[in-house]
Formats: structure tokens, C-alpha cells, sequence
């Protein structure tokens, strides 16, 4: 707040103190440019009272600095009980916890925040994981994962003098500063004091909503009690190991503590419990240990001291990991969005004043509720692209940046990145929703375009399948023909024993006879027949060949499951690169709608439909066939599971297809992993277009509707019914944009010709119009 100060007008209402005063008044005083008031209120007065109170107050003094539609900034959902009545220029809800989930929440926390998600035009969260929470409820949520204030911690570094309640305690010192409540796993504490007596572990901050009798007691542990925020440093300066020993429960699930950089800006090595948050930002950093068990917990003390031994080599790996962790860039990018919001064309508005409130006493129930706020139309949208997948999301990005067009994308789901979505699960590993998504092309183009918005991780997909009681490659290559056989063939050899095997099929028609033509019946029979029947719930000699003609079939000992020139995944996942690309003024995004909802509600010009195709059309020939799936996910208390990223499963008495585990494709470190087995499925999601001539004429009747209907652009597998890999719709989207931007600017020259030429005889105007051709 005091970095808004230096734009803004700040007032910070800080929460009530009851005391013997007689009548409320309002304490104002000033701090590095925010205002701060605090509400002194009779200590008598009840819940409603006491709101009530406040709200007079705060009118009052609004009233009397004659200030007018303020930027509303809400901490608390709890704050509405005395501030609902106002009507701001902007309201922003900063998220900070899941309060909800903390011990002792009042009753009617979570009905006034689905009221300020109504009301706020914009929702900061605290971390990744509540923002992951919260995205799902409003349109407009942007995760602000805690920043450090550098130089105050770094303060740490250079200090030698211990504060005095410090100074006797032995060497070496494990020590944690917070709030010291419901979060801190204090069993953990007890069993590291136990394990280790020879360390001394100094907690320092207050005890709240627990018993101080219910805390472990032991010669090493040290309970210095609460420090004002200029002191912190000073005590960092005396620890060996700075520790988050939280616990994982509802209250922790969402946090993102803000003492780790600043624990790091001190060059202190840390140890934490595996909080989501910290594992996806600070697991692989190495100056930042994960462990939950006591006896792991204690391993990774000891390695965090070895790492104490060297300060420099950890200093200098602190330093990389905060280098862009600044307050001045969060504030930069909240400004940033507030005054788009605020602005949307850009135009430079007087310095407003932000009220900014923070937690609020508890009150009793409201009933009534604010009425939803409208889609800010803009005077309406140039598209309305339903899906936020592949498709969907380029074409989105292409229109607002290259065009410069206003675009509306929805989804049904409360998410972006349709399949594609990825996510951190409760063990900190980053899974896929709808099963593995490896990325792969030949084309330079579709790589260059998403590296926009995306750094990569190399990486080359292999997939063993479970054949025979053995783990082999699929597809079948030299290793899978000696493993299977006992055999120590060549490549050529390899290529002879396929050849025998083969049967000759007159007529390529089906994927059987793709399979059996190259490899031969019992081949077929252990590696593709039992999956395509589950796969597909059809018999491989049912399917087109296009199915099984995707799996090539080598001699030699590549073990790839791709050959394309590019294979690699995207570095910190698919829906942060979804992020960055929707991340555009022009771009909103509306998630959990459905398009029959807005689709005569919202201004547009023209729709861009990645739904099934069907479905626009009302199913009015009959529904196009799909396969679906469904995904178990797992998480397993064990390091590893299994030796590659995928493991399929051809046999038919097996009910699932393949078991996926996540970490060979992030190459995250995480003491757990987690895993999915996939089922097909008759029922659920469209996910496959099932290729049969029936179904691909059924699908030409709707190709017919679609192409009679005007400003309506079909794409993506099921816009389509194709097959196609991500690389393909990627590739799709871009060249339906080129399309769009010639046929643009084909239409601006006709227009310009024609101003040019209003003044010029019939005969020259008639030639440059021809000149442009149709």
C-alpha cells in the first residue's frame, strides 16, 4: 500500500479496538504516505452495533474529505457488514487466504464472499493454489504469489549482534517466525526436539486460537513470542536453518507463505513441510527442502546446515531465485490491471482514492444479496469464441494482437486450456486433468508461435507397454522383438522376422489390417487388438486404418514414441501458458458458461465454435459418435512408480488402458508421485471422434449446415470431427487467422478504393475494382 501512496490517495481501515470509550470515534494517523484508521468502539456494543458503527464512521469521514466513488479494496469478505452500501469506481477482493478454512471462521464468511465475487471487477490471490481455487468463480482472477521486501531481510546477512532473549540459546538454531497457530504442525515440532535435542528451535511470534498448554515442552524448544516486522531480520541473523514446519489441513491447503523469499533474501538455507505452493515454487531450487515425516523432516535439516556451511554458493542460488521478486513489480502489474479495468480505452483518469480495508470483526448473517454485475460489453464484442482450448485460445490471441479485434472467449468448464489443463494436486506434483498431453510437431511455425508464450522442457515420450509379464517399447522396435523372444537380433534380421510374420492383405481397409499387415497376427493380437477394443469399444476390423496407422512400427532400437522434429513441454505447464496467452485488454474470458446461456445475451459480431459441431446445430440430424474417458488420480507415498511416463496395458481383463506418471514429463522432485490410470468410456466428455464412414457421413450433413451458415467458424477436433494432435489445431487456428486477416484487408482496400475514387468517372472506378479481383 505504501507503493499505491505514491500514485494514489490511500486509506487503510484497519480493524476496531474496543475499549472504555464512551462514544465511537475514528484514531487517524499517517505511515509512509497511507492514511490508517482505526475505529475505537464502546466495548459493550454488539456484533450489529458494532458494524453499524463503523459504517457511520466511515461515511462520516468520506463525507467530510468530500471523497466520490473510491477504488474499493477488500482483504476480508467480512468487511461488507459495514461497507456493502458503497459503489466504487473499481472493486478489487486481494484474496489472501482461504479464511474459510481457518479455525474459528464466522458462519457467514462464505456467503459475503460469493457476494463480493459478484460485486469485484477484479480478484488478486495470495498464491497458485488459491488461485487455482478461485479462478473457477470470477472472470477476472490474477495470482499474486508473495514478494519479499529484498533489502530490509538481506539486512540478515551482515548482522552479528544476537537480540538479547536470543544470544544465550546454544548453537545450531532452527528457527520459524509466524503466527503460531492451527497452521504449525506441532507434533512435528515435538519429534524434531525429541530426535535432536542438541538443536535449539526458537519460535518466535504470538500464540493464537490454540491452547499455549497444548505446545511441546522441551529444554530446546524456545517460545520468544511476538517481534515487530523492523526486528525479524535481527533474529533471522542468529538461525542456522530458518524452518516452515506447516501442517497440512484445510488452513494450510491454499497458503503461500511470504516468509520464505524473505527467509531466502536473509540467506538462511529452509526446510519445509510440502506445502503446495512451496513445492512448485521452491522444490527444485535447492536451497529449499521438502519433507513431511519426522525422520525425513530431520534428514533434510541436516543436509539444509551442511548447505549453511557454505554461504556464499547459497546466497548466490537465494539470489537467483528472488531476482524477480519485487514488490515494485507486483504493485506495477496490479496498477497495471486496475487502471485497464477501470480505463478500458486507455484514457488517463485523475488519481482516484483506494479505500482499502482490512479484517473485520464478526456480524451477524446477512440475507440480502447484491445482484450480479453484467458483462462490461464495450459497446460489444468483434468474437464470441466458445472454448478456451487449443483452438479457441489461438484464434483468440491472434484476433486481439494481430487485429486488434474485441473478443469475448467462454467455456463451460471452470477452466482454461480445455484438455490441456494442468494443475498442481495436493502433493505439489503438476498432473493433467484429462490425461497425458505430450507435445510434438514438424512444424517450425506452430513451435515458434507458442514459444510466445511458453518457455520448454526437452523431453522425448516413451511408452513400455506390459506384454507377457514384461515391460517392453511400444511401438515395436528391436528392443521389443529380442525382449518378447529371447532373441539378439540386427536391424536387419529384425526386419526379415517382421516380414515372416506379416500377412498379406489385399485391400488396407481397416485397422487390423494395418497392424497384421506389417506385423503379423499374434503381434497384433498382444499389442493391438485388446487395446483398441477397450480404447475404442469397437473391434480393431471395425475402425478405419486411420486409428492404428498413427503407430509406426521400427527395426531399429529408437525407443521414441515420436519422431517429430520438436518434442518438448512446456516449462511450467500447460494452463500457464494458456495464461499468457489469453492475458490481453482485448481478451475476456468468461469460464463456467455455457454458450445457450449468453449466446442471445452478449453482443457480437461473429462466433468462433470449438464445441461439438452437433450441438450447435441442436443434434438435428442425430448426435456424432465420440469415445470418452474417465481418469482415477492417484497419489503414491513412494518417490517413483513406475520407469517411464506412461505404461499401456493391450490386455482386454485389465479395465483401464494406460497408467500415467507425471513427473518423468515436469521433471519435478517430490518425495511423493502421483499417477492416473485412464478407463475409455461409452459415456461422458466427447474426446474421440470415432472414425467410421458412417459416422463421417453424418458428420458431412452437419459440414453442410455449418457452411450455409454465415459468421460462424467451426474449428478443432470436435468443431471438425478429426482426430488432430494439439500441433494440428495449433496450426488450424493460425492459418484460420490468416484467412480472417487477408480477407480483412482485402475488404479495407476495396473500402479505400472506393473513398479514393468517389470523386472519379464510372469507367476508372470500374477498373481498379476490377483489379482487385471477386
Amino acid at each position: 500500500m505504501s507503493r499505491f501512496a505514491r500514485d494514489y490517495n490511500v486509506l487503510f481501515l484497519e480493524e476496531p479496538i474496543r475499549n472504555d470509550t464512551p462514544e465511537p470515534w475514528l484514531d487517524i494517523r499517517d505511515d509512509e504516505g497511507v492514511r490508517i484508521l482505526v475505529p475505537r468502539l464502546p466495548a459493550n456494543l454488539s456484533e450489529r452495533e458494532a458494524e453499524e458503527a463503523q459504517r457511520a464512521l466511515l461515511d462520516g469521514y468520506l463525507e467530510e474529505e468530500a471523497i466520490k466513488d473510491p477504488i474499493l479494496w477488500y482483504y476480508t469478505p467480512m468487511s461488507l457488514g459495514f461497507s456493502s452500501h458503497l459503489r466504487g469506481s473499481l472493486t478489487v477482493y486481494d484474496c489472501m487466504d482461504e479464511l474459510s478454512a481457518f479455525h474459528g471462521a464466522p458462519p457467514e464468511l462464505i456467503e459475503r464472499e460469493r457476494r463480493l465475487l459478484n460485486r469485484a471487477d477484479l480478484v488478486f490471490t495470495g498464491g497458485v493454489s488459491l488461485y487455482e481455487a478461485k479462478r473457477p468463480l470470477h472472470p477476472s482472477v490474477h495470482a499474486f504469489p508473495s514478494s519479499v521486501d529484498i533489502a530490509h531481510f538481506a539486512e540478515a546477512r551482515s548482522m552479528t549482534e544476537d537480540p538479547e532473549d536470543q544470544a544465550a540459546i546454544a548453537r545450531p538454531r532452527l528457527g520459524f517466525y509466524g503466527v503460531i497457530d492451527e497452521r504449525l504442525d506441532v507434533a512435528l515440532i515435538d519429534a524434531v526436539a525429541q530426535a535432536r535435542p542438541d538443536w535449539q528451535i526458537v519460535l518466535v511470534g504470538p500464540v493464537v486460537k490454540i491452547d499455549p498448554a497444548l505446545l511441546p515442552k522441551h529444554p530446546n524448544i524456545h517460545y520468544l513470542g511476538p517481534k515487530v516486522y523492523d526486528e525479524l531480520p535481527h533474529y533471522l541473523s542468529g538461525w542456522d536453518v530458518a524452518l516452515m514446519p506447516f501442517a497440512r489441513n484445510e488452513a494450510t491447503r491454499f497458503i503461500s507463505p511470504t516468509k520464505t523469499p524473505e527467509y531466502l533474501a536473509a540467506g538462511r538455507p529452509v526446510v519445509s513441510t510440502s506445502i503446495t505452493d512451496v513445492v512448485r515454487t521452491y522444490g527444485n531450487t535447492g536451497v529449499v527442502r521438502i519433507a513431511d515425516k519426522p525422520e525425513d523432516f530431520v534428514a533434510a535439516i541436516e543436509a539444509a546446515l551442511k548447505d549453511a556451511s557454505d554461504p556464499e554458493r547459497l546466497r548466490a542460488a537465494a539470489d537467483h531465485v528472488l531476482r524477480d521478486m519485487s514488490w515494485d513489480k507486483t504493485q506495477g502489474r496490479m496498477r497495471d490491471l486496475m487502471e485497464k479495468t477501470r480505463n478500458p480505452r486507455g484514457s488517463a483518469p485523475a488519481a482516484p482514492l483506494h479505500l482499502v480495508t482490512s479484517d473485520a470483526a464478526p456480524a451477524e448473517r446477512v440475507s440480502e444479496r447484491a445482484a450480479p454485475q453484467p458483462v462490461r460489453l464495450r459497446s460489444g464484442f468483434d468474437y464470441l469464441i466458445v472454448g478456451a482450448g487449443f483452438a479457441g485460445s489461438v484464434l483468440a490471441e491472434r484476433l486481439a494482437n494481430g487485429l486488434n479485434k474485441r473478443v469475448l472467449v467462454i467455456d463451460r468448464r471452470p477452466h482454461i486450456a480445455g484438455n490441456a489443463y494442468d494443475h498442481y494436486d495436493d502433493a505439489g506434483v503438476l498432473i493433467h486433468r484429462y490425461g497425458p498431453h505430450i507435445f510434438h510437431t514438424n512444424s517450425q511455425q506452430v513451435a515458434d508461435y507458442l514459444s510466445r508464450f511458453t518457455k520448454w522442457r526437452p523431453y522425448e515420450h516413451r511408452v513400455l507397454a506390459r506384454v507377457d509379464e514384461q515391460l517392453v517399447p511400444i511401438p515395436i522396435n528391436l528392443t521389443t522383438i529380442n525382449t518378447l523372444y529371447g532373441l539378439n537380433l540386427t536391424p536387419d534380421q529384425v526386419e526379415e522376422f517382421l516380414a515372416s510374420k506379416a500377412e498379406a492383405v489385399p485391400e488396407i481397409r481397416t485397422s487390423e489390417d494395418v497392424v497384421v499387415s506389417r506385423v503379423g497376427r499374434e503381434l497384433y493380437e498382444k499389442f493391438f487388438r485388446g487395446y483398441t477394443r477397450k480404447q475404442w469399444g469397437l473391434d480393431p476390423s471395425e475402425l478405419d486404418k486411420s486409428v492404428t496407422s498413427r503407430v509406426p512400427t521400427r527395426t531399429n532400437d529408437d525407443d521414441r514414441y515420436f519422431n517429430d522434429s520438436f518434442q518438448a513441454m512446456p516449462l511450467h505447464g500447460y494452463t500457464r501458458m494458456f495464461e499468457n496467452m489469453l492475458d490481453h485488454p482485448n481478451i475476456k474470458v468468461m469460464l463456467n458458461t455455457d454458450f445457450e446461456e449468453v449466446r442471445n445475451e452478449v453482443q457480437y459480431d461473429k462466433i468462433v465454435f470449438t464445441g461439438p459441431i452437433d450441438e450447435y446445430f441442436g443434434h438435428r440430424f442425430g448426435k456424432l459418435p465420440y469415445r470418452s474417458l474417465r481418469f482415477h488420480h492417484e497419489t503414491v507415498d513412494q518417490e517413483n512408480f513406475q520407469p517411464v511416463a506412461v505404461v499401456n496395458f493391450p490386455q482386454e481383463d485389465v479395465p483401464y488402458t494406460r497408467i500415467t506418471e507425471y513427473k518423468h514429463l515436469t521433471g519435478q522432485q517430490n518425495p511423493k508421485t502421483s499417477v492416473t490410470y485412464e478407463y475409455p468410456s461409452a459415456e461422458g466428455d466427447p474426446y474421440y471422434p470415432i472414425p467410421r464412414p458412417e459416422n463421417q457421413e453424418l458428420f458431412r450433413k452437419y459440414q453442410a449446415l455449418a457452411d450455409a451458415t454465415p459468421n460462424v467458424i467451426f474449428l478443432g477436433r470436435l468443431g471438425t470431427y478429426r482426430y488432430y494432435n494439439m500441433d494440428q489445431v495449433v496450426a488450424q487456428a493460425l492459418a484460420t487467422y490468416s484467412r480472417i486477416a487477408q480477407e480483412e484487408q482485402r475488404s479495407e482496400a476495396i473500402a479505400q478504393a472506393a473513398r479514393e475514387l468517389r470523386a472519379v468517372d464510372t469507367e476508372a472506378l470500374a477498373q481498379k475494382v476490377a483489379g482487385l479481383g471477386d
